[in-house]
């Protein structure tokens, strides 16, 4: 498959509500979003980076450069004959696996477009809807969060997760319990607290939780192997893990029991599914993650979690829970707590680009020279 040429346009989209987390307050996202040309077909990808380097060590400015001047002309021009190919263009650059994750979900679009074909059986998906939870934001009070569990409990979805940081935790955590002992209920610490606070942890053991999600370090493995030997609640791990083998080293060590796998934060689908044949081979349970993405990346994602690895609910819920306006035609809305997986070949959503053009901060076209 010949690569024609790509356009990048980096767009700004609100939230509908304020989304809080231990890194601070988010009211809207900043997207890169990515077409390939091939043919008179079309792949798209979308980034999850933001400006700041809060979640991981990427920002858009960082991968708005690799990819105009660096990714993108790499292989532009050229025959790339898989997704394989196409990593393989980009292996000698250490890193920037967001960045990398762009283009490589864009031309697995493309890919599965050219062969007729859906995403996820491309992928080796084993179901056509996908369980899934959802994720919310520190809210203002206990009363506004059990509120809001109850608010999404009653709309189908199969598990809660609620954002924590010191000094909201354990009490948040109990009220929401005590309210609804019966709901599946995790808990999200985006690496906030350290070993040290392992007396926290073992309070919350108390409440039956299915796992908590990054308490320490991002980058940490070992930390995270002797918290979970003090707790009975099975860590999740996130932002730790990035590759084949940090997944292997951490269920080797027994860092967590459990893998929070987002495609964006691995550098796109191939590695994502060797992932998941890792996790599965400790028999460690996936589930998907979720990055606030739009249209584009959420329909990557969705196709993804139907590989069979992914048992637990993942955050692929309803985009207008977070969007007034989407960025694809199509809707993607969970019914009773399962995300249908979108019809059609590849992602099968088309984005909106009178829409794109309207949002769009900056653009950039790449050709053959």
């Amino acid at each position: 498959m010949r690569l024609d040429a790509a356009e990048i346009k980096l767009i700004r989209l609100p939230l509908k509500f304020s989304f809080e987390t231990s890194f601070g307050v988010q009211t809207e996202r900043h997207i890169i979003v990515l077409t390939l040309y091939s043919g008179g077909l079309e792949g798209y990808g979308e980034g999850v980076m933001e400006h700041l380097p809060l979640y991981r060590e990427e920002t858009i400015a960082g991968a708005w450069e690799l990819l105009e001047q660096v990714f993108l002309p790499r292989v532009i021009g050229k025959e790339i004959a898989n997704p394989e190919a196409l990593v393989a263009e980009l292996a000698p650059f250490r890193g920037n696996k967001m960045a990398k994750a762009v283009a490589e979900m864009a031309f697995w679009d493309l890919y599965a477009k050219s062969l007729g074909q859906p995403l996820w059986k491309l992928l080796g998906g084993v179901r056509e809807q996908v369980a899934v939870g959802v994720s919310l934001g520190i809210q203002k009070s206990l009363e506004a969060t059990v509120a809001a569990v109850e608010k999404h409990l009653s709309q189908g979805y199969r598990r809660i997760k609620l954002k924590i940081k010191p000094g909201w935790d354990y009490d948040v955590l109990k009220a929401v319990r005590e309210a609804f002992p019966q709901a599946t209920l995790t808990a999200d610490a985006n690496s906030a607290y350290q070993l040290s606070d392992v007396g926290t942890f073992r309070k919350i053991d108390a409440l039956g939780l299915d796992y908590i999600e990054q308490p320490l370090g991002f980058d940490d493995l070992l930390d995270h192997a002797k918290l979970q030997r003090e707790v009975s609640t099975a860590l999740c791990l996130d932002e730790s893990i990035t590759s084949p083998e940090d997944t292997r080293k951490a269920l080797e060590i027994g860092a967590g029991r459990v893998i929070n796998l987002k495609p964006a934060r691995v550098g796109g689908l191939l590695s994502t599914r060797r992932i998941h044949d890792v996790a599965r081979s400790f028999g460690a349970p996936l589930w998907m993650g979720g990055m606030l993405e739009a249209g584009i990346g959420r329909a990557h994602n969705i196709h993804a979690a139907t590989l069979e690895g992914f048992t637990k609910p993942g955050d692929t819920s309803s985009a207008s829970r977070y969007w007034q306006e989407d960025i694809i035609e199509e809707g993607l809305e969970a019914r009773d707590g399962f995300m249908p997986v979108p019809a059609g070949a590849g992602i099968g959503v088309t984005p909106k680009k009178d829409y794109l053009a309207k949002l769009s901060l900056r653009e950039a076209y790449v050709s053959e020279k």
